[in-house]
């Protein structure tokens, strides 16, 4: 019997679909993580599925959740650091302009 790679590919799917939730809601960090880990997973699943001739359908979904989701986390990520030396600057020139 080979394997076709389904655990992978489901793996993958739910990390996607975790990494939108969780790092949306709750924590970017952590949300990151999982989309990175998500489309490695789904990449060596679809790899495998496509060696057995099986579907890849859940595989491709697993990948564009991970990667959508790592590139929206990543750029709110960003975007966050931005604004606190942002306002890590604003709150040094103050202090510096008063004191």
């Amino acid at each position: 019997m080979q394997y076709n790679g389904k655990g992978l590919c489901v793996a993958g799917l739910v990390l996607g679909i975790c990494a939108l939730v969780i790092g949306l809601l709750i924590n970017g960090w952590v949300g990151l993580i999982c989309g990175i880990i998500g489309i490695v997973l789904s990449a060596m699943g679809r790899g495998k599925a496509k060696a057995a001739g099986a579907p890849t359908g859940m595989a491709t979904a697993g990948l564009v959740c991970s990667i959508i989701a790592t590139a929206i986390i990543a750029v709110v990520v960003i975007a966050a650091l931005i604004c606190v030396s942002a306002v890590e600057s604003a709150v040094e020139d103050a202090f510096n302009y008063y004191y």
